[in-house]
């Protein structure tokens, strides 16, 4: 019993805060549903706040208090989505090189197809950002998001094109090229066509890369 105070508190103050992360977390996950449906049928410029709240069923004050607005709301979408589509490319290329994979090129289409499976798999997201809008500076943010992607696949793609400017410019084109064809990914029919484009792609990029 001692242990168990001093783990939880003697008035069960560990379970408290736990539960209060879980709704903390629910309530979170509420707003960022409902403001993804609302700003994918109305896009960010005429969604409102309103709407978001009602869809979600959440108060305004907690809408503010956890995103401070719809701005916090798309950015956090965006985020959310960004961080998936970078873990799922990090682990396929963790899994190829735990399997004796060691090419650079076929590191990086792993990477690229999981990648792009994301856009398959989060398209309504994907069609969000893929659409330009957004507020005030989400445009630089994705800029410098695109620029640490490129550093990334430069990295990744050593010793394809050497080192040095060929490498960075093969990595800049190869990286476009994957940004663009989420956005037909995520535009796709369904998800036969969706494959079918991810597998041309790969083969494109590979036929980049020499």
């Amino acid at each position: 019993m001692q242990t168990s105070r001093a783990r939880t508190g003697s008035n069960g103050t560990g379970a408290g805060t736990g539960r209060q992360w879980a709704r903390a977390d629910a309530t979170r996950q509420a707003l960022l549903t409902a403001a993804l449906e609302v700003f994918a049928d109305r896009g960010y410029a005429d969604a409102g706040i309103a709407e978001i709240v009602e869809r979600s069923g959440i108060s305004v004050g907690s809408l503010y208090h956890h995103y401070g607005g719809k701005a916090g709301l798309y950015l956090a979408l965006w985020e959310e989505l960004s961080a998936e589509q970078e873990r799922s490319a990090a682990e396929a290329v963790a899994a190829a090189r735990a399997v004796g994979e060691r090419a650079p090129i076929a590191l990086f289409i792993a990477g690229a197809r999981a990648y792009l499976r994301v856009c398959w798999e989060r398209r309504e997201a994907a069609r969000l950002f893929h659409g330009g809008e957004g507020p005030s500076g989400f445009s630089l943010m994705r800029r410098t998001r695109a620029r640490q992607w490129v550093g990334q696949n430069t990295k990744l793609l050593r010793g394809v094109a050497g080192t040095g400017r060929p490498e960075q410019v093969l990595s800049l084109v190869l990286t476009t090229v994957i940004g663009e064809a989420g956005r037909e990914i995520a535009l796709a029919d369904d998800e036969a066509d969706a494959n079918e484009i991810i597998e041309e792609v790969c083969r494109i990029l590979i036929r980049l890369a020499g």
